[in-house]
């Protein structure tokens, strides 16, 4: 691991904590631009994730109807009852999004596996940066009202499904990340500046309680006009 990652590591609870335990629940609110243009509006206007911290497994609930939520790993995502009955599934999900703009419209599969591997990785960030096909290398810092921000390239190997293969993550003198910049490739739609802050300690683990996504321009403007996802967690459970 670079120092950069072993910093952040330990500045969000430390590895040894982390693997004490197996997964988190998280309440949380989220909203947005991304979900009307969707044609998803309100979906997860207030709900909770579940994210497996050791294998890639995410399940958001209540999803679409009180008694139903998501099951997404890497190779499928399904919508299911609270007792396992699978209403609709699809397998290579992340080949159902070729083709798509923007403004391409989701159905409830889309929408699940796009939220569960987001979360997936917004949850287990920094800590999954320790697997040993992560690669992490620190890049020059960069400077943001004021504020030197250390910045951190990961690659994630193809066994992970997240929003692109390389991605960066801005933190602070703390090891705190407060930037994470990245390109969703199933949007097809450009570079996002996606900012944390609000940090609060679950169960030892520190953890950012509101999030904000704004469009990214090639010359590294932030349009902060715009807010494409919001999220504000409510609580965290970590077991």
């Amino acid at each position: 691991m670079s120092d950069l990652t072993s910093t952040a590591i330990e500045a969000h609870g430390g590895l040894e904590r982390y693997n004490g335990f197996n997964s988190v629940t998280a309440h949380f609110r989220s909203g947005g631009a991304l979900w009307g243009l969707k044609q998803q509006e309100g979906v997860f206007r207030h709900a909770a994730v579940r994210v497996d911290l050791h294998r890639q497994h995410a399940s958001h609930s209540p999803f679409t109807a009180p008694h139903l939520r998501t099951s997404v790993t890497a190779e499928r995502v399904a919508v299911e009852t609270d007792d396992g009955q699978v209403k609709v599934e699809r397998l290579d999900p992340r080949a159902a999004f070729a083709g798509h703009t923007l403004e391409t419209p989701w159905d409830d599969l889309h929408v699940a596996y796009f939220a569960g591997y987001a979360m997936w990785t917004y949850l287990t960030a920094p800590f999954i940066f320790a697997a040993s096909d992560v690669r992490t290398e620190e890049l020059p810092p960069s400077t943001e009202n004021g504020q030197t921000l250390r910045r951190l390239k990961v690659t994630f190997p193809d066994r992970i499904a997240t929003h692109s293969r390389e991605q960066i993550f801005h933190f602070d003198q703390h090891g705190l990340l407060r930037r994470h910049d990245y390109t969703a490739d199933v949007l097809n739609a450009g570079p996002v500046a996606h900012y944390s802050s609000d940090y609060e300690e679950f169960d030892g683990i520190m953890v950012p309680t509101r999030r904000r996504v704004h469009p990214l321009a090639a010359d590294g403007t932030v349009n902060r006009e715009l807010e494409l996802v919001t999220i504000d967690i409510e609580s965290a459970l970590f077991v």
